[in-house]
């Protein structure tokens, strides 16, 4: 049976949209949509957070020091942001995005459209997020969104591009349109694996780069991560079946760069704690949010086991975050691996 677009969702039309996470990203492109005109309702698993945005209009612990649009509801109970939406956002960590999601099932319309905005990959199935939603909200269909995006700068009104990724692209184009501002533009895409492959590994990447920056290195070493990083991140997504030109993109190439030269990259901070002694284990300690990169080094390590795949940069990330490996060795073997041709066959 077709998707039905949304009932009240033409372009400029107040549509009801069901938001899942109130983190930085999550109440972000929550205060994006209720800007736009749409009926938000935003859930957040804190009840400090939901009287915040109610009584302050201010997502004080994600979002501190940023106003929010008076008309953005947050919720206490996720099946009130849900109940009748057409569209649903869901922008909740990639290892709790099933949790969040799952018992929802029966509150969420069958012909709702699920957009994910996690970057990630579930543990232990190795999931990307489109096929977790399919398990857990069976029916729906799934988009993914995904592109250089920094909260705080989407929030600014910076001038933002990002791709929407769907099997159907009457779906994509549906929330092309819910999603679209003069400042926030929406590409269509039909890759879904490869833009949350792109989405998920751009993160790890950022963590090695974030380790150079540490050790000290400079611009040589970070142009060859980055674009070793991308060959690793397209070697992966062939295997997987993704699209070649979806690493060159948005959600490619836009994000790798974004994420692994940015000052408000989480996974670049983690990457120069590693490289300046600290340990993953104290690191994540004295800060609320986890860098997804973390997750992510483990389960694309199995993902290239799974898929026969070399992702040597990704292998020595992982190596430093789980092994205590030494940065600096780390670096070194990497520079010192077999001689071998740029390009593969």
């Amino acid at each position: 049976e077709p998707v039905r677009p949304p009932r009240e969702g033409a372009h400029g039309i107040m549509t009801r949209i069901g938001v899942l996470g109130a983190g930085s990203w999550g109440t972000t492109l929550a205060d994006l949509l209720a800007r736009k005109g749409h009926d938000v309702r935003l859930w957040a698993y804190e009840a400090d957070v939901v009287r915040s945005i109610n009584e302050r209009h201010e997502n004080e612990l994600f979002l501190a020091g940023r106003a929010l649009d008076p008309r953005l509801v947050a919720c206490a109970d996720p099946f009130e942001a849900v109940d009748d939406a057409p569209i649903i956002l869901s922008a909740a960590p990639s290892h709790v995005a099933r949790g969040v999601t799952a018992p929802l099932d029966p509150g969420i319309r069958q012909d709702a459209i699920i957009v994910s905005a996690t970057k990630g990959i579930e543990a232990p199935g190795l999931l990307l997020p489109h096929a977790v939603l399919a398990e857990s909200l069976p029916g729906r269909a799934v988009v993914a969104l995904s592109g250089p995006s920094f909260a705080a700068e989407v929030h600014e009104g910076q001038p933002t591009a990002v791709v929407a990724a769907a099997e159907d692209p009457t779906v994509a184009a549906v929330v092309q349109d819910a999603f679209s501002t003069p400042k926030f533009r929406v590409y269509s895409n039909d890759d879904l694996v490869g833009v949350e492959l792109c989405g998920a590994l751009k993160n790890v990447v950022a963590i090695a780069a974030g380790i150079l920056e540490g050790l000290g290195l400079g611009n040589n070493p970070r142009a060859a991560l980055i674009t070793r990083g991308l060959a690793e991140m397209t070697r992966l997504g062939l295997a997987m079946g993704a699209k070649p030109m979806t690493f060159a993109g948005l959600a490619g190439m836009g994000d790798l760069i974004l994420t692994a030269t940015g000052g408000l990259s989480r996974n670049r901070a983690l990457g120069m704690a590693l490289a300046k002694g600290e340990r993953l284990e104290q690191y994540t300690a004295t800060h609320r949010t986890v860098a997804e990169g973390v997750n992510t080094a483990r389960s694309a390590v199995g993902l290239a086991a799974r898929y026969g795949v070399e992702l040597p940069i990704t292998a020595q990330v992982a190596a430093i975050l789980f092994e205590g490996k030494a940065p600096k060795q780390a670096v070194g073997d990497l520079m010192e691996r077999t001689l071998k041709a740029e390009q593969w066959r």
